[in-house]
């Protein structure tokens, strides 16, 4: 049985607060109720992966530079006071209030958060697919050929369905700057929807990359839609132009979890109140790349992650207060020179106040910026020896 809100549990057992998901924000949302309501709830987090991959710097991978570090879930896991349930979601029964694992267990929850992120498929048939669970294997090869002069046009792709467009400006810049260390003449294009270069983040962000971009000789084609019709070509919309290049990277376009007995939108995301909570089927909470959210990053996922943590152990009986999402964007802008740091909020209902630096704004300076499991992170790097974020 649930807890009224501010009460306590309704009974001697403890409150039940079960997360599914094994990235960002399901860990930080294990965290946040470890520090709000430890003493109150018994938190449970299924997951099928033994090992956290941080890949905020995957695109890193294909220029011969360390990308990623591994921690094992287990541990974390532990040190944020929750139980690790090897499985997957399968599918909710709200009306019991009962998760289904892939293996068939049934766990039942007084309050569930649902982080199991969201499904990248491939847009374009004739072009590499950005992939940060493999990206040195699907572009290590282009960016071999580029630096033996093979490759003299590249093309870089934002479909019209992309959250998150900034790994495109990364894998643009960074092949740019390697080709320019190699002495070779490289034609580089990139084409996005957006109206200006990263437009996420407001004018001042937006200004800033637009000349990063002039400066390293990259033509950005904004306003503008792409098709791939066949290898080497892509035709650009509106205008009707059509551009010839040796080779094509595209972001991929994302897609919900669409878990079976939760309503979903057209795409399969969580749609979710201001305290991430989904509508209509009880205590069930969602946060990260599974929500109906425009942006898909892992700092905006773990800001989802403490609002749902709020509403959970508010639920327990912890004294809390309710914290609604007010999303603040931080991101690192990699150049194949110096990182930039990028900052954006929303002010007063509309417009942004954003920043760029060359140094950074936050401590510790990791790529995806969160309360509980940046810092983590940064302890366990020192305590175990991982390689550096």
């Amino acid at each position: 049985m649930v807890a009224q809100e501010g009460a306590g549990p309704a009974s001697e057992a403890p409150f039940r607060a079960v997360i599914a998901g094994g990235g960002v924000a399901a860990l930080e949302l294990a965290f946040a109720l470890h520090d709000l309501g430890a003493d109150r709830l018994q938190a449970l987090l299924v997951a099928p992966n033994t090992e956290f991959r941080y890949r905020a710097y995957a695109v890193r991978a294909p220029f011969s530079y360390a990308a990623e570090s591994r921690y094992p879930m287990q541990r974390i896991v532990h040190d944020a006071g929750a139980e690790l349930i090897a499985d997957r979601l399968a599918w909710v029964d709200s009306g019991a209030q009962i998760l289904h694992t892939a293996a068939g267990e049934q766990i039942p929850y007084d309050a569930l958060a649902i982080a199991v992120g969201a499904r990248p498929r491939p847009r374009y048939k004739h072009a590499l697919t950005v992939d940060d669970r493999r990206l040195d294997e699907i572009l290590h090869g282009l960016i071999q050929d580029v630096e033996e002069g093979f490759v003299s046009r590249v093309g870089f792709i934002v479909p019209p369905r992309i959250s998150w467009p900034l790994p495109a400006y990364e894998l643009a810049l960074m092949t740019a700057a390697r080709a320019y260390d190699m002495d070779v003449e490289l034609q580089t294009t990139i084409v996005t929807p957006e109206s200006a270069p990263l437009a996420i983040f407001g004018a001042g962000v937006s200004e800033a990359v637009a000349t990063l971009l002039r400066d390293a000789g990259i033509e950005t084609l904004t306003s503008s839609y792409a098709e791939v019709t066949k290898p080497g070509e892509i035709s650009v919309d509106p205008g009707d132009r059509r551009l010839d290049v040796d080779r094509i990277v595209a972001l991929p376009e994302l897609y919900g979890p669409a878990v079976r007995g939760l309503p979903a939108s057209h795409h399969g995301f969580l749609r979710v109140d201001r305290f991430c909570q989904v509508p209509e089927v009880g205590p069930i909470y969602a946060a990260g790349d599974a929500v109906d959210f425009a942006i898909k990053h892992g700092g905006i996922s773990a800001q989802q992650a403490v609002v749902a943590a709020h509403a959970i152990a508010r639920l327990a009986g912890a004294p809390v207060e309710l914290e609604p999402f007010k999303p603040v964007m931080k991101g690192v802008l990699l150049t194949g020179e110096r990182p930039r740091y990028l900052s954006a909020r929303i002010v007063g209902g509309q417009g942004f106040s954003s920043e760029i630096t060359d140094t950074p704004m936050w401590s510790p300076p990791s790529k995806v910026v969160s309360k509980y499991l940046s810092p983590y992170l940064d302890r366990l790097d020192v305590e175990i020896g991982a390689k550096k974020r």
